[in-house]
Formats: structure tokens, C-alpha cells, sequence
């Protein structure tokens, strides 16, 4: 694979809407992903730093996901969002017990 010509070519999930009880599960996924992001760092030696320094490996999102601004609050969302809305378009269906 020529990686200068790779072109990304996610499913297609623009026509899936989450129901509303999945949206409180897509949060609760949001903030898993950024907790096991932020162990992923810690474990790698990064520390929490007001401006990101990859040499000193500082990064300020290093921080419980409560405290993170939405703007930043919304990578991890949209990760969890696109991933539902993926189960969903497959064709599988999520039930809570």
C-alpha cells in the first residue's frame, strides 16, 4: 500500500440516529476513552503540562474528563458516537439488562 495515496473510507453512518437512552451511553463511553487514553500516557511516562511538550511529555488533557473543556470533550465523543452509530448500522442492537 502506498501510504502518500491512502484514501480513509469510513462506513457511512449519516443516516443513523442514536435513541435517546444510547446518547447517555455514548457520554459513559466517552469518558472510558479518554481514561484509558490518559493511562495509555501516564504508563508512558507523559504528566499533566499546561501547553502539550512532547520532548518533556506534558500534555494538558491529562486531567479527569470532567474537567476538559467541550471542545476537547468531543474527540472522545465523537469516537464514541461513530462507534454506536456502527454497531447499529451492522445490524446488531444494544440492550441494557
Amino acid at each position: 500500500m502506498n501510504r502518500k495515496t491512502y484514501i480513509p473510507q469510513p462506513i457511512d453512518t449519516a443516516g443513523v440516529r442514536l435513541p435517546e437512552e444510547l446518547e447517555v451511553l455514548a457520554e459513559d463511553i466517552a469518558k472510558n476513552v479518554h481514561e484509558v487514553w490518559s493511562a495509555g500516557r501516564i504508563k508512558e511516562g507523559w504528566t499533566y503540562g499546561e501547553k502539550r511538550d512532547d520532548a518533556q511529555r506534558h500534555h494538558p488533557c491529562l486531567v479527569p474528563y470532567e474537567e476538559l473543556t467541550d471542545v476537547e470533550k468531543e474527540y472522545d465523543r465523537n469516537t464514541s458516537q461513530e462507534t454506536l452509530k456502527l454497531i447499529m448500522k451492522l445490524g446488531f442492537r444494544i440492550v441494557k439488562d
